[in-house]
């Protein structure tokens, strides 16, 4: 075995051209996709992490109007699209999801749920800025419960957040520290008790600071405006006094998120928290209850980029199909120059078996000395677009095994014709040959 490989590295040697033109369809091949796998796998572990700091643990809970009975049984039957009700554009008191609800729900999956995060919006809110009158800081009025900072890991640096009990429908609030530079022009640690009047539609409120968080720019957006560095903070006050503000009416909600513990399945817990709520809505003719989450939405995009992927490498696999027939073809071109010298060895006693396993071994060879520049190649080219795109690059161990191997079945599968062939010369043709 080791005399016919130095035997084909010899070949090689000796015709270093023509090898690398023989091998240029497996290194295209090859390289082309573990350069698509690798970018591939950095995009999809990209957009996974970077949904991670999203809520990737969140189920959201919300309303959502019935489908009638005629629509889906005819929806059904002719596989057109599902058409819903619209008796009511907006839930009444009745359809609303209730504390009570919520309780027994927390009561029923006490292992499963972490927190329970209960919002209300009020809008955005300006205010002048502080070094320039002129200028104006924006802000997002969101009415949240005692639980919303501690499950969106919001650090607070000094005062307190939001208590449901003692703080009620007050006009407290809790802003961000650059919120305070920005529209107060002074240090965080100055204001705690500090009147702030914001603009809602033309309308002003007065509120007063009770805590202060840490701005964190990847959990804001910016906005454009006279200052590349103004940005839209959160501006917190109690739910109830959002709720009050806003001239809601009632005490339910149309939406509401969870958080699951961190040992949860959030996938299987989403299927349980839905048919958990349903059961509250079964006499409801309008309105049901319907369960999401980020963690089935990256599935499904991670499903869909997996998907893509491999498509885009079996277009690219089509290329070492090329390069196995251009073994093929170099391995019947070797065999017709070397046709006297296989005459020799089969004249002074070598086995056709030999013979076969010779060229085989050459085929082999070829495929893998090709396969490996093709990794290399591979690797670099995801390396470099991963650079570019701004990913981390993610190598796939695996597809660089299966290459591997591919190539060495490339080449017994290409090379096996020629050698079959060359080992069944007959001796006395092939020494007579010119």
């Amino acid at each position: 075995m080791w005399d016919n490989i130095s035997l084909a590295l010899q070949s090689l040697r000796a015709n270093k051209m023509r090898a690398l033109l023989t091998m240029l369809g497996i290194i295209i091949g090859i390289g082309s996709v573990i350069a698509i796998k690798t970018v591939g796998n950095s995009l999809t572990g990209s957009i996974t992490d970077s949904m991670s700091g999203f809520g990737i643990r969140n189920i959201s809970v919300s309303l959502t109007q019935k489908e009638s009975e005629s629509s889906s049984k005819t929806s059904t039957e002719s596989g057109a699209p599902r058409v819903r009700m619209f008796k009511n554009a907006t839930p009444s008191g009745k359809d609303l999801l209730t504390d009570e609800m919520i309780e027994e729900y927390r009561a029923t999956f006490p292992d499963d749920v972490a927190y329970v995060e209960l919002t209300s919006q009020l809008g955005t809110g300006t205010l002048p800025a502080a070094e320039d009158s002129s200028d104006t800081v924006s802000a997002t009025l969101l009415g949240i419960n005692d639980e919303y900072l501690q499950a969106e890991q919001v650090e607070l640096l000094y005062g307190r957040g939001i208590a449901n009990t003692s703080d009620a429908d007050r006009k407290v609030c809790v802003v961000a520290d650059r919120f305070v530079e920005q529209a107060l022009g002074t240090s965080p640690r100055n204001v705690i008790g500090q009147m702030v009047q914001i603009t809602v539609n033309k309308v002003p409120y007065t509120f007063y600071i009770q805590g202060v968080y840490a701005y964190e720019e990847e959990d804001t957006v910016s906005v454009t405006s006279s200052s590349s560095d103004d940005v839209v903070t959160n501006f917190y006050m109690p739910l109830e006094t959002a709720r009050k503000l806003a001239g809601s009416t009632g005490k339910g909600y149309q939406q509401f998120t969870v958080v699951t513990a961190a040992d949860t399945d959030t996938a299987s817990f989403l299927t349980t928290t839905q048919q958990f709520f349903e059961t509250y809505y079964t006499q409801n003719d309008s309105w049901t209850v319907e369960c999401s989450s980020l963690d089935s939405l990256v599935s499904t995009i991670t499903g869909i980029l997996d998907t893509v992927s491999l498509a885009i490498s079996a277009i690219a696999a089509i290329s070492l199909l090329v390069g196995g027939i251009g073994v093929m073809n170099i391995m019947l071109v070797s065999i017709t120059e070397r046709t006297r010298e296989i005459g020799t060895r089969k004249a002074l006693g070598a086995p056709q078996g030999a013979i076969r396993l010779q060229f085989i071994v050459e085929a082999v060879v070829i495929c893998m000395v090709g396969g490996l520049f093709g990794i290399a190649v591979g690797t670099g080219l995801g390396a470099l677009a991963c650079q570019m795109l701004g990913y981390a690059a993610k190598a796939d161990f695996a597809t660089i095994g299966i290459a591997v191997g591919f190539s060495m079945v490339i080449g017994v599968f290409f090379g096996y014709y020629p050698a079959n062939k060359a080992a069944k010369l007959d001796p006395i043709e092939a020494l007579r040959y010119e």
